[in-house]
């Protein structure tokens, strides 16, 4: 007798690529009832590869070609889909000669161009990736007191730093709850803080970047602040978690581990004692307390930060970033 044929549900990830987004392309082909639509600038490019390398993507993952500024092949790929997680956004390497054409309207506009394509399609759920960085730059906030998901970065603060990529991701997503608020569409955000954690991906993203620099004796002397971050498959259970829980609603941060740059260091020698390490480092007192709790009411579980750090040195090692 033939087994029963699973019954496939359809989700859309936008910038599949990605150093977030390939972890959820993996963890949803881990479960037999979802087909991935990926989208991508160029299907073909061998740094997609890793993609279409993964356990069942050769029936269940389709790379198709997006741009988030263009709004017909945005729609193309989420028609017919049930669920989509939008989680490309432009992360700045360096300081924006044109802030506005390069991170705020690719963000902004593309996030628009991903709800309006989703509120077409009759999309049950849209699930978007913002950041903390949505949350934490609010002078108006109490002194002290732990962020929560009721906080909200203040715009014009952000546009007279020139925190462009703060702005970016807090008008993002804005415009997001507003459109939702607007058409009825259904919107929840994710919101991680620095995410570390093993690379699927061939290129190093702007996170990884970071620590990469500390296990290469780059600086000698360093700020000794405090970093919020989760690991990388974490990010990826939340958003699962946020797309199948029925009770999800509205933002949540995912920011479970606050650690002094100097603790990071400490671990990483205890686990790899040969790298050249900074010696120094300068204290500064910066560094935002996040909560966390709203998503682990959800059923939300977390790695220890030790098993982040680790992972994400043996990935650095075998993709030969790493000596």
């Amino acid at each position: 007798m033939e087994a029963a044929a699973v019954e496939r549900s359809v989700v859309c990830v936008t910038g599949a690529g990605g150093f977030v987004a390939s972890w959820l392309v993996k963890l949803l082909l881990s479960k037999p009832h979802y087909t991935v639509r990926g989208t991508v600038r160029d299907p073909g490019d061998a740094k997609n590869a890793h993609l279409k390398a993964l356990e069942g993507a050769g029936e269940r993952v389709q790379l198709l070609s997006a741009d988030l500024m263009d709004y017909g092949s945005i729609a193309s790929a989420v028609a017919g889909c049930e669920g989509v997680f939008h989680v490309a956004s432009p992360v700045p390497s360096g300081r924006s000669t044109n802030p506005e054409e390069e991170v705020i309207a690719p963000a902004v506009t593309g996030t628009l161009n991903v709800l309006k394509a989703c509120h077409e399609a009759k999309v049950k759920r849209v699930v978007i990736v913002s950041s903390c960085a949505a949350v934490f730059n609010n002078p108006d906030w109490p002194k002290g007191k732990v962020f929560t998901e009721d906080s909200w970065s203040d715009e014009d603060l952000c546009r007279k730093g020139e925190d462009w990529y703060l702005l970016s991701k807090t008008r993002a997503e804005r415009e997001a709850f507003a459109y939702a608020a607007k058409t009825g569409l259904d919107v929840v955000a994710i919101l991680p803080s620095l995410v570390l954690g093993p690379l699927m991906q061939p290129t190093v993203n702007a996170s990884s970047k970071i620590l990469l620099k500390y296990l290469k004796g780059e600086h000698e002397t360093v700020e000794n602040r405090f970093w919020n971050l989760v690991d990388v498959r974490d990010v990826a259970d939340a958003l699962l978690l946020a797309y199948e829980n029925p009770a999800a609603s509205g933002r949540y941060i995912c920011s479970p581990v606050r650690i002094k740059v100097s603790d990071v260091i400490s671990i990483l020698k205890t686990l790899y004692p040969t790298y050249t390490y900074p010696k120094n480092f300068t204290e500064v007192e910066k560094g935002n307390v996040m909560s966390s709790e709203k998503l682990q009411k959800l059923g939300w579980t977390f790695r220890p930060v030790e098993k982040t750090l680790g992972d994400s040195v043996e990935s650095y090692k075998a993709s030969g970033i790493l000596n």
